[in-house]
């Protein structure tokens, strides 16, 4: 039952029960910013790249980086058609790894003529706070721009780190749109565990 007066005020719409819905931010770089000092990685640590062949590693880092934060686009996503993507010499994917375990994931997708996506760019959680994502983005925008591209950006959301668009900016990414994305809740589709991202709240249908 709704018990929510259905004359919604102006700006306001009804997410049916069992979808979510949050604010996407879009930020962009239009040249390559200043080198900023990165603390060096540990011993043990390296950026490796991978490729289609990891699919499995790859879903399995995607969960690890993303489960927190309601990332379920590359889980939901069709096998052959992820595949697809990163089997494109146009799309980069790298792992970094410390001591042999993948902790951090960096994609960038270069598909679009003159221009670079961060499509994804994670740390799982016991590597945050330690330079990590700094060196991570300092890996991503020089290989964004070592291309000829006239644009690099990424979109964020309101479920992600409530600290990503303050990291992105201080980047040298700069927003410039919003929108809002309605979809099914992954926990409830069984994509992610109920437990997934606690600060969402869960509504059955």
């Amino acid at each position: 039952m709704d018990h929510w007066n259905p004359a919604l005020p102006p700006g306001y719409s009804h997410v049916a029960p069992g979808q979510i819905a949050n604010i996407v931010t879009c930020l962009e770089m239009t040249a390559k910013p200043p080198a900023r000092p990165v603390r060096p990685l540990p011993a043990g640590a390296a950026l490796q790249r991978r490729g289609a062949g990891d699919l499995a590693a790859y879903r399995d880092l995607f969960r690890r980086v993303g489960e927190e934060w309601m990332w379920f686009s590359r889980l939901v996503m069709p096998e052959d058609q992820l595949r697809g993507i990163l089997e494109d010499d146009r799309v980069e994917l790298y792992f970094l790894v410390h001591d042999g375990a993948a902790t951090g994931l960096l994609e960038l997708d270069f598909r679009q003529e003159g221009e670079c996506e961060l499509a994804f760019f994670g740390l799982v959680r016991e590597a945050i706070g330690q330079g990590a994502g700094r060196y991570l983005m300092g890996q991503a925008i020089m290989r964004a721009w070592a291309r000829p591209i006239r644009r690099f950006w990424v979109h964020t959301c309101s479920f992600d780190h409530p600290g990503a668009v303050d990291f992105y900016r201080r980047s040298g990414f700069r927003p410039y749109a919003f929108a809002v994305e309605v979809a099914d809740d992954p926990r409830l589709t069984g994509h992610l565990p109920r437990s997934a991202a606690p600060h969402v709240p869960l509504i059955e249908p």
